[in-house]
């Protein structure tokens, strides 16, 4: 009962932060789900995370697998609730305001300004992320080496090519299994 009642208090915070959509918050996830509360492991959380950009539909309905592997079914579905609700009561009540002054200067302001907001924490997503797929003080300095040389890799096709990035994790991802067993 008390990890349920954790789970709620911590998921239902990290809904109503999650500003520019769920990846904003995946620092905080992982320092409440890692390091805080040992629902799950660094590693776990990676491939969590992994596994959630893979999956069809919203992306961050990987929480869900975090409410499992904390408190079993249970844990699953109030992870769920605990995200994904109070985010949309959020959003309604604020897109009802938002189309009330559609033609106030301000708004156009506050738009502008979250832009960045929105970006900073995505990138704080990807380097929280990144940094726990790529280094590792568990394992050898050369297996970090080609999971950082993975993740550089994967950038510079992005910004070099326009390609599925499913299509890239699955590569990696078997590229990772021939190479690093």
């Amino acid at each position: 009962m008390k990890d349920l009642v954790s789970l709620l208090n911590v998921f239902t915070l990290l809904s109503l932060m999650a500003v520019g959509g769920g990846t904003a918050v995946i620092p905080e996830m992982q320092h409440e789900t890692v390091t805080v509360h040992h629902w799950v492991t660094d590693t776990q959380f990676a491939a969590i995370y992994s596994l959630g950009q893979l999956a069809p539909g919203p992306n961050m309905t990987m929480v869900g697998i975090i409410g499992d592997h904390a408190a079993g079914v249970a844990g699953f579905f109030l992870v769920l609730f605990a995200f994904y609700f109070p985010a949309s009561l959020l959003t309604y009540g604020v897109s009802y305001i938002w189309d009330r002054y559609r033609e106030n200067p301000w708004r156009a302001a506050i738009q502008r300004g979250l832009a960045p907001i929105t970006i900073g924490l995505m990138l704080a997503g990807v380097y929280a992320v990144g940094k726990t797929a790529s280094f590792n003080l568990d394992r050898p300095l050369w297996f970090n080496g080609v999971t950082l040389g993975f993740g550089l890799a994967i950038v510079l096709l992005l910004f070099w090519k326009r390609i599925n990035p499913a299509v890239l994790i699955l590569t990696c991802g078997v590229l990772g299994w021939f190479i690093l067993r």
